[in-house]
């Protein structure tokens, strides 16, 4: 990361010092810390652990510190049976084991840089005071985005970014006769506040703007979980405009696809940045209004420090500037930003976005670019698409996942990966996110020497095998077509499509102009392919017709894999799959 400018302008401010019991001089600085979930938090701890003699003050403006944001929605579909649960600490738990003053439901509202002091109410009182610093580290998090429209500020229209909006929900939604539920976005949140909801038996609709679930998918990957909805009775709508929140007995929720009435109206369309306070007290801001850091996570002042939702930092693979809203990474910058704080050198390396999520028995996760951000940046990259299951099939149990790879097309370098299945997916994207942390090359991924016993793994695991299709491709073994290229050329009249699944599962459903030899028999039945055409071959996960491209390439044929086979098109296209 390049130093910010201005940064060094002026001299850090001299740190006050200590006399220890035992006589020595220790240094002691003041350090205030705006916001207490996951990074201020984190920071505070943190301090502690390497200054016993700080004097360290978090101001959090909600009721709670120290909370789950993840685990919201859970509580609301009653996962999560005790409020107590989504606090990991308490103000009291704070002072007795950190020595840490923490005041809730108090508001910084004013920074002054030059004095090195902020102006903090107290919202229960409303009285308002200042309190100086030598350090000051602001995570205020984000605050959740709320569309424009009349309505929106309804009393019984919810957002679920704190414990007190939870509690909320939680009321509203279990209140007597409650039947349905409208959540307004598809991504993380909205998400899981949609399985929860239908966790409790209401109707949720989900309505969403744009043409596909969870942006830190490719559409093509994300088909797949809308699958996962649909099946477990949520009604998804794409495409959907909201225009008004109009209360009465319930809410109504009018878009310009219809009027959806509900008892439960939750907004969830995404969070942006809390850094007013940031820009008003002129520190430099960037991305969606994100405050700007280094990677000491050090602002353009030099004693203000800033960690989670509200920064900027650098993405791993590009460089370039991102707004990550994670916990982990929130947490990561929260004890650098401690270390730097007490003199210790300690630095960000950039975000690379591996997150999860769990919805209706379907497991959703990603790592690094998706063909949407590398195509942003104008970044060549080659895709492969692999089903493989959870662990030995000859063991009970093993489910499938599909496994969808991003990487550079002359040395091969992991540029992302995104993974969908029932289970075993959280043990191997955080293998790829390692891989990708560590620049590994598809190639490498063949190396890993990963843990297999029949109920965990498979002799090849899953990512052994991304990166031997991956390697293939790359090294020329093989030609591929995408489930996107579909339409065109099931139109096609100058192509062979070749199916080389049994006859049985061609029967089952196959693509219309498709010619049925299982693999087991084209090579006593080569000779009636026309070598003058290309030939697209397919099975049900690409593995077969791999082995049937390599006996055509070495019989002069011209042919071309399906990535993912007709178990992976099948989500994005069932209707190109005919039944004899």
């Amino acid at each position: 990361m390049k130093p910010i400018p201005g940064l060094f302008d002026k001299p850090p401010r001299p740190v006050r010092k200590a006399t220890t019991p035992d006589g020595r001089t220790a240094d002691a600085p003041k350090v205030l810390i705006v916001g207490g979930v996951a990074g201020g938090a984190t920071a505070a701890a943190r301090l502690r652990r390497l200054n016993e003699f700080a004097e360290i003050i978090i101001f959090e403006r909600t009721g709670y510190v120290s909370y789950a944001n993840c685990g919201l929605p859970y509580y609301v579909g009653g996962v999560i049976t005790d409020k107590r649960d989504l606090t990991l600490q308490s103000p009291e738990g704070f002072a007795a084991r950190y020595n840490v003053e923490v005041r809730v439901r108090s508001e910084v509202v004013r920074i002054d840089p030059a004095a090195h002091t902020v102006l903090v109410r107290d919202l229960e009182s409303g009285r308002e005071y200042t309190e100086d610093y030598d350090k000051l580290l602001l995570s205020p998090g984000a605050r959740a985005v709320v569309p424009n429209v009349k309505g929106a500020d309804g009393e019984r229209v919810f957002t679920l970014r704190t414990v007190e909006d939870t509690l909320r929900v939680s009321e509203r939604a279990k209140a007597a006769g409650a039947e349905r539920a409208v959540v307004v976005g598809g991504g993380f949140i909205g998400l899981e506040a949609a399985e929860n909801l239908a966790r409790l038996g209401i109707k949720v609709t989900l309505l969403q703007r744009g043409k596909q679930l969870l942006p830190t998918l490719d559409a093509d990957m994300a088909a797949l979980i809308a699958e996962a909805l649909a099946a477990g009775g949520v009604d998804v709508r794409y495409g959907v405009h909201t225009s008004e929140f109009r209360e009465d007995s319930g809410v109504t929720v009018v878009t310009d696809c219809g009027e959806f009435p509900c008892d439960v109206a939750l907004i969830a369309t995404g969070v942006a940045p809390e850094s007013d306070l940031a820009l008003a007290c002129g520190l430099e801001t960037g991305i969606r209004g994100a405050i700007v850091t280094d990677e000491f996570m050090n602002t353009s002042d030099p004693d203000i420090f800033a960690a989670g939702d509200a920064v900027q930092t650098e993405e791993l693979v590009t460089r370039e500037p991102v707004n990550i809203t994670l916990a982990g990474p929130a947490n990561r910058q929260g004890r650098i930003a401690a270390d730097n704080i007490c003199g210790r050198f300690d630095v960000y390396r950039g975000s690379q976005g591996t997150s999860i999520i769990g919805l209706f028995g379907l497991t959703a996760a990603s790592t690094g670019l998706t063909e949407k951000t590398a195509a942003k940046y104008g970044i060549r990259y080659l895709k492969t698409i692999t089903l493989s299951p959870s662990h030995a099939t000859y063991y009970p149990g093993a489910e499938e996942m599909f496994i969808k790879l991003l990487f550079t097309p002359d040395a091969g370098k992991l540029l992302g990966a995104q993974i969908v299945g029932k289970s075993g997916v959280d043990k191997r994207i955080d293998v790829l996110a390692v891989a990708l942390r560590a620049g590994m090359d598809v190639s490498d991924l063949t190396a890993l020497e990963l843990a297999y016993a029949p109920p965990f793994s498979s002799a090849k695991d899953p990512v052994n095998v991304a990166g031997y299709v991956a390697e293939n491709v790359l090294n020329g073994l093989v030609k591929q077509f995408h489930a996107e290229d579909l339409p065109e050329i099931c139109d096609r009249n100058d192509i062979i499509m070749l199916d080389v699944r049994t006859r049985r599962e061609y029967d089952a459903g196959h693509f219309s102009r498709s010619t049925n030899i299982p693999l087991d028999e084209l090579r006593k039945n080569i000779d009636y392919l026309n070598k003058s055409v290309p030939i697209y071959v397919n099975c049900r996960s690409g593995t077969r017709s791999y082995i049937a491209c390599r006996i055509l390439t070495a019989h002069g044929f011209e042919c071309y894999n399906l990535a993912g086979g007709t178990a992976f098109a099948s989500h994005l296209y069932p209707e190109l799959l005919k039944k004899r």
